[in-house]
């Protein structure tokens, strides 16, 4: 069979991570399903109980992670499921519901998972794959720090062998201390055992089930010790029922409390699956990430309806997979076959494992959270940016988690804003004995023609900064000599909105008002010329008066 076009997939309505799937591949993707399902199994469990669920409900979003995405999604090696990221958020904002009425809060959990999974599909259907964008990375690794310390704290205890503390993460980390003393050794050595092995197997590779072989040590010492006798907590029956499909009701209050908290939940699995898809795409064609969020979300709101809860791409997973060398999303949906069938048919056994265990496996993930490389570059680069770092870490320990992570959200967001504020306008001088106009710089000879200014924005001209640019162009006008020719070197002006093309029209008729003649040089954007036109732009300048390069536009209009 020969190989299809690497766009071959993207006529598929479905399956289009199948699209160029060979037989001869199958054999490929099945081990890698393999091995994917020895390193996804504990964590899956892992995570269901970090977001207070049994941990068979953890299997249940691995199997709706895998089918949603290779029905709708496109990328053939991303892998979606459990996520240690988003658990905390949801389950910290849903802590209240969980106190109130604990039999519920899986419905709860589960109707989230459904809407965060219809926000998701409109989203790639309406192609706001942009969105996946408002995430800076200083913020996103303060985000990360800041989950990860959500995750340590809430497992200190299970660890320890005490009970957890209530409150905010402060009085949680109190409470910790003062029960440190009580902690029970037997759960404690399990923990630090399985987060031991687990460490050890990642540094000999990705691919060592490092965290499998320590969950199963843990469970064998524990049956064979009789240490549930000595204090140690286990999971107990987990029982052997498969998932049923159930519409998840809710209330109206509940509604409004989980309305908004599905929104951020969506913008965080945006951000986790266009940046995992980026790093792993199908071909040099480059990944589709609209059709990826439509995936993701149709994963989620399985998810949803078979009583699990929200899933997002998995980095680490992802990996395991494109470096097995898996072909198709078959090698996900062999991974979510295998754990189904453990959870089935060795369910008794998984019920001796101790709650420690998976909180080992955990505070490992928690490690690999912190980006400290990461942190450390973007102080030693930028010291302004490593201020969004803590502040979104700090906002995320101290506040609420789910207000910390929108207060990022609204960090990141403002800090592209102020970015965008700051685009001055400049002037371009001639490099002697060429054509090339370059800013002012004293370290480079250059040369000014008569009665010329050239100036250039450094941004898209909108309603964020016509204002300023405005200011800067009759400045430069205002300065002695006077000039009789602007040029407006448009090659950063990619997109104007109304606002700029309001202020810019305003100011081209002020101008020629006080006797200058304006051009426009290098407006190559074609979405830019689309809004010149449909704004007005070009016949209020004039045909023969919009140029391919500076010097053109010098050579016919000055005098």
């Amino acid at each position: 069979m020969s190989e299809a076009p690497a766009g071959a997939g993207r006529a598929w309505f479905v399956l289009r991570s199948f699209a160029t799937s060979r037989p001869r591949d199958f054999g490929a993707d099945a081990m890698a399903g393999v091995t994917l399902a020895a390193v996804a199994i504990p964590s899956q469990m892992a995570t269901a109980n970090l977001a207070g669920l049994p941990a068979r409900i953890g299997i249940f979003a691995l199997l709706a992670g895998a089918v949603g995405f290779a029905i709708f999604g496109d990328s053939r090696r991303l892998s979606v499921g459990a996520d240690s990221t988003i658990a905390p958020i949801f389950a910290g904002a849903l802590a209240a519901l969980a106190a109130a009425e604990p039999s519920h809060y899986p419905t709860a959990v589960a109707a989230l998972g459904l809407m965060a999974g219809l926000i998701l599909v409109c989203s790639g259907a309406l192609k706001l794959g942009f969105i996946a964008d408002l995430l800076s990375i200083p913020v996103t690794t303060g985000f990360f720090i800041g989950i990860a310390g959500h995750i340590l704290v809430s497992q200190a205890s299970t660890v320890l062998g005490v009970e957890p503390g209530k409150g905010q993460l402060a009085q949680q980390v109190l409470s910790l201390a003062a029960r440190a003393g009580d902690a029970n050794p037997w759960t404690m050595g399990i923990g630090l055992g399985v987060l031991a092995i687990t460490v050890a197997g990642e540094r000999l590779s990705p691919r060592f089930p490092g965290a499998l072989i320590g969950l199963g040590l843990a469970g064998l010492a524990t049956a064979g010790f009789g240490l549930e006798a000595k204090g140690v907590a286990t999971l107990g029956s987990l029982g052997g029922a498969a998932p049923r499909f159930s519409l998840p009701m809710i209330s109206l209050d509940e509604f409004r409390v989980i309305a908004p908290l599905a929104v951020l939940i969506a913008l965080v699995a945006m951000v986790q699956t266009a940046a995992t898809t980026r790093a792993f795409p199908n071909s040099a064609e480059g990944p589709d990430v609209n059709r990826d969020f439509i995936g993701v979300g149709a994963a989620n709101a399985l998810a949803g309806l078979i009583g699990a809860f929200p899933v997002d791409a998995s980095p680490p997973n992802t990996a395991i997979v494109a470096e097995t060398g898996a072909m198709s999303q078959i090698a996900p949906l062999v991974a979510a076959t295998v754990a189904l069938a453990v959870l089935l048919v060795g369910g008794p056994a998984l019920g001796h494992l101790p709650y420690a265990a998976l909180a080992g496996v955990l505070v490992f993930v928690a490690m690999r959270l912190v980006r400290v490389g990461v942190a450390l570059d973007v102080w030693r680069r930028s010291p302004a940016e490593f201020l969004l770092v803590l502040a979104t870490a700090l906002a995320i320990l101290g506040l609420p988690i789910e207000q910390g992570v929108s207060l990022g959200v609204l960090l990141s967001v403002l800090h592209g804003v102020w970015t965008t504020t700051r685009a001055r306008a400049i002037e371009l001088e001639r490099i002697p004995g060429t054509s090339i106009w370059w800013p002012r710089d004293r370290h480079v000879q250059s040369e000014v023609v008569p009665a010329v200014r050239v100036i250039a924005l450094q941004a898209p001209l909108s309603f964020l900064n016509a204002d300023n640019f405005r200011h800067a162009i009759e400045g430069f006008c205002s300065q002695n000599p006077r000039p009789k020719l602007i040029v407006i070197e448009a090659n950063a002006l990619v997109e104007i909105d109304y606002t700029g093309a309001t202020v810019l029209a305003a100011l081209i008729g002020r101008l020629r008002d006080r006797g200058l003649d304006i051009a426009v040089a290098r407006l190559e954007s074609v979405r830019a010329q689309e809004s010149f036109a449909r704004l007005g732009l070009f016949e209020l300048i004039g045909s023969d008066h919009v140029f391919r390069s500076v010097q053109e536009a010098v050579d016919a209009l000055a005098r």
